[in-house]
């Protein structure tokens, strides 16, 4: 009971030590914070006929995110955050006219693909100091998102669906990012490609895969 007693005390008395060495040089890596907007130009690239929207289309980008130094010794951040993000894509797909075997006959329908996704990007991230509070931030990684709203819409009948349907889209998509900012100050700029690797089609036998282009401003802190 003895030793037991004093193993206990000897490993609360070393403690402190031990917080000290492990955690110490944890806790005094750099964190930031930040802010980000900007601009999405998505397209969606479907073997689907009526789901292909590989025409870009504007979107709105905004989020937040967190970063941390990995290690003391290097400017290697680990970067992630949440992320409002508009993909999508336009489409114009013919279809035969009612009753005509004629080609000529056929109409050209246009069709807007709105995908509205929370997502979460996980990225490993380089600082280049080139000059006095000037930074060039090379970064590569993945995300992961969750759709949680959008319409299909086809302008030649004037009818719209929700883009996430079994006629639709699946809500979970996933993939790579890879682009650079730069940051002055406060200032920050980046752009970044995403590559869609998730099937979002419904399809078994059929895929459909979101990609990416943007442009975002902000700050960190």
């Amino acid at each position: 009971m003895k030793k037991i007693a004093f193993t206990i005390l000897s490993l609360v008395l070393m403690m402190p030590s031990m917080a000290q060495t492990n955690f110490g040089s944890f806790f005094d890596r750099v964190i930031y914070y930040g802010l980000r907007l900007g601009l999405s130009l998505p397209t969606i690239n479907s073997d689907e006929e009526l789901l292909d929207g590989s025409s870009s289309k504007a979107g709105l980008c905004l989020g937040a995110v967190i970063g941390m130094q990995l290690s003391n010794t290097s400017p290697v951040y680990l970067e992630s955050g949440l992320y409002y993000i508009e993909k999508g894509g336009k489409g114009y797909h013919y279809h035969q006219v009612a009753g005509s075997n004629n080609y000529n006959n056929k109409v050209n329908k246009k069709f807007t693909y709105d995908l509205n996704y929370l997502e979460i990007p996980i990225v490993v991230k380089y600082k280049a100091e080139i000059a006095d509070d000037l930074t060039v931030q090379p970064f590569g990684g993945g995300y992961f998102a969750l759709g949680i709203g959008g319409k299909i819409k086809n302008h030649e009948d004037k009818e719209t669906s929700p883009s996430f349907s079994s006629d639709g889209f699946q809500r979970f998509d996933g993939g790579l990012r890879i682009g650079c900012g730069i940051e002055y100050q406060l200032i920050y700029a980046e752009a970044a490609y995403e590559w869609g690797l998730t099937n979002i089609s419904h399809s078994d036998f059929e895929s459909s895969h979101n990609n990416c282009f943007y442009l975002n401003l902000g700050v960190n802190f």
